[in-house]
């Protein structure tokens, strides 16, 4: 198992707080940790949700859920940034 640092920004901050840590077995994609914190339900089901749009980012980098997170990463989650 690895432990991660999961970090929430702007919307996704305000219902899920600003962190957490989490456990993984080693190898797990972003994606297989979306779908962990989907299992918890509530607050975290709803707005982690499949069709809500999600950014992901590991260790202050843009990736895809396809991405292999290693352990100790910090993980941070925010919905799309529009400019206006």
């Amino acid at each position: 198992m690895m432990k991660i640092q999961v970090r929430y920004f702007a919307s996704l901050r305000e219902a899920l707080g600003a962190q957490e840590t989490v456990e993984l077995p080693a190898g797990s994609t972003l994606g297989a940790l979306r779908d962990v914190l989907l299992e918890r339900g509530g607050r975290h089901a709803e707005v982690l949700a499949p069709q809500r749009p999600v950014r992901c980012a590991l260790n202050q980098v843009m990736v895809a859920e396809t991405t292999v997170i290693e352990d100790g990463a910090e993980v941070a989650f925010f919905p799309p940034v529009t400019g206006g």
